[in-house]
């Protein structure tokens, strides 16, 4: 099956060149195009609770300051990923594959499968972190939510996995530096 229109998931990791370089090799194969996108989180507007107390006019100017520096922050990342992706862009252009970049804030397994179904991906190429078990669970995974919900094939490049800490030796070890 040919892939022409691949989109990249990048998520700022150690593995995002791993997962680059995989999608560049099928694009160069294909003779395909890329889509790189990345994700920010944005904690959600419920969570300035802590800076507003019980609703006074002082609170309200507070709340609306807060929320001005947040947004102003979140325009500095976002300018800071769309030229962390152009790095990656540049490198595709030199191989002369087609290249796209995006960047949204949100939930990034939801804006991936959005973004594959708008740009009709036919390859969608994320990463996993190598997370299992309970750390999935809480920590959440991209690449399984993607993978359950893209409306195309998905390419999982697994990264390196954490190393696992038995709890016998880190105990005794804490006792041995006290």
């Amino acid at each position: 099956m040919a892939f022409k229109k691949i989109l990249v998931a990048l998520d700022r990791s150690e593995q995002s060149q791993a997962v680059f370089e995989q999608a560049l090799e099928l694009a160069k194969q294909e003779k395909g195009s890329l889509m790189l996108f990345h994700c920010l989180s944005w904690e959600k507007e419920g969570q300035m609770g802590p800076f507003i107390g019980i609703g006074t006019l002082a609170d309200i100017g507070m709340y609306e300051t807060v929320k001005q520096l947040r947004h102003e922050s979140l325009q500095r990342d976002i300018e800071q990923v769309k030229n962390w992706l152009q790095t990656y862009s540049d490198q595709a252009m030199a191989e002369d594959i087609p290249t796209e970049l995006d960047c949204k804030v949100g939930n990034s397994g939801s804006w991936i499968c959005d973004l594959a179904t708008n740009w009709q991906a036919e390859l969608v190429v994320v990463g996993r972190r190598g997370r299992e078990g309970l750390t999935e669970v809480l920590l959440g995974s991209v690449s399984n939510y993607v993978l359950h919900h893209a409306p195309c094939s998905v390419l999982v490049v697994q990264g390196a996995k954490p190393p696992r800490v038995e709890l016998s030796k880190t105990a005794s070890q804490q006792n041995l530096s006290s």
